[in-house]
């Protein structure tokens, strides 16, 4: 009899509790009793905000203050959508009188992306009247259903698009299907589950998941957001691998106010040790190289008024259209003269704003993005933009415009000079671009390593078997260090013959360099017949003829480290380097010498 009193005390004390938590829930929506917390998401390559994630949190009295405890609750009681549009107003009101840097990005369910509420029009209402644009707003999806209808969430994704938003998947490799709607959305932005990117460093799985993402990125046009960033570690591996933005508390906790500037000691890690390895044409300079500085015009703005401004500057093709300083349209010169020379048009339509005449889809790119980027983003986009041009923002803001055909010229032209000074074999930087390479570490006070790299017992072999076979040596050793190497941060030259030299900057060099070793020792006994291969070498006839045994080709690596300040000039580093390789050319085999002293 007791045992089934305290079951049903225990019973009824449950049911109070769940209608106690209920009715608070309802009392925080009622009552708005929701506040945004801000965390900051950076460009990893410039070390300034892109924007912010915008999070909520229940009040601080309430055992729903936790906004897993908050959200999961409204989902059981069925109110989800109501809190979610209650905490979306609030995120966006609280980033607007807070004058929030660049974008901010809204958390949104997809059941609750594809309801009533969001396909209504309400935010897009809601932003107009605080003062914000849908350029400035990315809707963050945050997988927690099992069941999605994927053909409606595409159609709820254009429909959005087609405002001006950009669209972001939260949490890729947690949920049930994220790389299923990645494919089916095509984001603006995906957001690695932060699982991943903890102990990157020293996780080789993570590492290659990492940029196993980062290349489908590459393909499908979207920017990669590592999230869960807790160390300097997982920046800088993060940073390494080329992922475009971060986000985590090693760089800012989330605050109750969005932050204006990256912390000094994240800009100090990005910034100090970085400087862009390999010079591919266009990734040396950035975009405000090709910034002219052009007339723009408000949305409210009539035709009549932007007909006579593309009279009275003949010389530009388009006019970008900016609202509260940030770009939301270009006008076509072409488009709005060939429609305005329809009859009747110019009376039907002369006094009306301009919006109508505008492209509300330009291709807007920040600044401080490589042209090599651009260029990516310039073919990926509709061909008629090379003649339009693009807007170039700084952080989000409007600063100028640049046009295709300045872009194609600054491209031909460095793509000529770069062949000049290419090894013809390689295609790799020859001594000119090395020595400026140096240079530029020197001056900008970066650390670095510098490994001359040396194929011994390379002439006897191009004798015995000849130059073609040597040519495919050669370029063999250039194909491993261009595969082993840091596209973003090492740099590879060919000084001629079968020396090379590379630059690193990246932190686990000497890892590379044994794995260069270890591949080269596998693949060039192939080069090589089976006897050869089977005595470990061959016998050659020197100039007095005699007959002398040569071992299978191998490497010497002579490694350098270059601190800041160590070094004075382009010549004092390969000199180190050439006494370092020949130090490592005494060593039997596949050889890696590190020189130890200070110079």
């Amino acid at each position: 009899m007791s045992a089934n009193i305290a079951f049903l005390n225990h019973k009824k004390l449950q049911e109070n509790t769940a209608d106690d938590i209920e009715n608070k829930l309802h009392d925080i929506i009622r009552n708005k009793r929701l506040s945004a917390v801000f965390q900051p998401i950076i460009d990893i390559r410039t070390a300034t905000i892109i924007g912010h994630e915008g999070l909520i949190r229940g009040p601080a009295d309430s055992p729903l203050h936790s906004p897993i405890k908050l959200f999961n609750t409204a989902r059981h009681y069925g109110l989800i959508a109501e809190l979610e549009y209650l905490a979306r107003h609030e995120v966006l009101q609280s980033f607007y009188d807070l004058n929030g840097v660049g974008k901010v990005f809204l958390n949104v369910s997809p059941d609750v992306f594809l309801s009533k509420y969001s396909r209504g029009g309400e935010t897009l209402k809601y932003i107009h009247e605080i003062g914000l644009t849908p350029q400035q707003v990315v809707i963050e999806l945050t997988e927690n259903t099992p069941s999605i209808d994927y053909q409606l969430l595409r159609e709820a994704s254009c429909y959005y698009r087609a405002m001006g938003f950009e669209i972001a998947i939260d949490d890729l490799g947690e949920g049930f299907s994220s790389l299923r709607m990645w494919s089916e959305l095509r984001p603006d932005y995906v957001k690695i589950d932060q699982h991943f990117i903890q102990g990157i460093n020293y996780d080789p799985l993570k590492l290659q998941f990492v940029r196993s993402i980062q290349e489908i990125a590459n393909k499908s046009g979207a920017r990669i957001v590592a999230e869960g960033i807790e160390t300097e570690d997982e920046l800088i591996a993060i940073r390494d691998i080329g992922i475009a933005l971060g986000q985590g508390y090693h760089i800012t906790r989330p605050q109750h106010y969005p932050v204006k500037a990256v912390p000094s000691h994240i800009e100090q890690t990005l910034g100090a040790k970085y400087i862009i390895g390999q010079q591919q044409p266009g990734q040396s300079y950035t975009v405000e190289s090709l910034m002219k500085h052009s007339p723009y015009v408000a949305p409210e703005l009539c035709n009549d008024a932007v007909l006579h401004l593309f009279e009275l500057h003949p010389e530009i093709n388009s006019i970008p259209v900016v609202k509260d300083g940030i770009p939301v349209g270009i006008i076509s010169r072409y488009h709005i003269t060939s429609q305005f020379s329809k009859q009747y048009y110019r009376e039907l339509y002369g006094k009306s704003s301009c919006d109508i005449a505008m492209d509300g889809k330009p291709v807007i790119v920040e600044k401080s993005v490589s042209l090599h980027d651009l260029s990516d983003l310039m073919l990926q986009s509709d061909p008629q933009y090379l003649s339009i041009g693009f807007i170039i923002t700084e952080n989000g803001t409007y600063a100028g415009m640049g046009s295709g055909h300045d872009l194609l010229r600054l491209f031909t032209q460095m793509q000529i000079s770069a062949a000049r000074y290419a090894n013809p074999l390689t295609l790799l930087p020859g001594n000119v671009p090395i020595n400026e390479h140096i240079d530029g570490l020197l001056g900008s006070k970066t650390a670095f390593t510098a490994c001359y790299f040396d194929l011994d017992f390379f002439k006897p072999f191009n004798d015995m078997h000849g130059y073609k076979k040597g040519d495919d040596v050669i370029q063999l050793m250039g194909t491993l260090l261009k595969e082993e190497c840091s596209k973003e941060l090492d740099f590879i030259g060919h000084i001629g013959g079968d020396d090379f030299i590379v630059l690193f900057q990246i932190h686990n060099w000497k890892e590379r360099c044994d794995t260069i070793l270890a591949r080269f020792a596998e693949v060039v006994k192939w080069f090589y017949n089976a006897e050869e291969r089977e005595r470990g070498g061959m016998d050659v006839e020197d100039r007095l003829g005699n007959r002398t045994f040569q071992p299978l080709m191998s490497i010497s690596i002579g490694a350098v480290v270059a601190e800041p300040g160590q070094f004075e000039s382009p010549h004092e580093v390969s000199s180190a380097a050439a006494i370092a390789k020949k130090q490592a050319k005494k060593i039997t085999g596949n050889s890696l010498f590190i020189e130890r002293r200070h110079y």
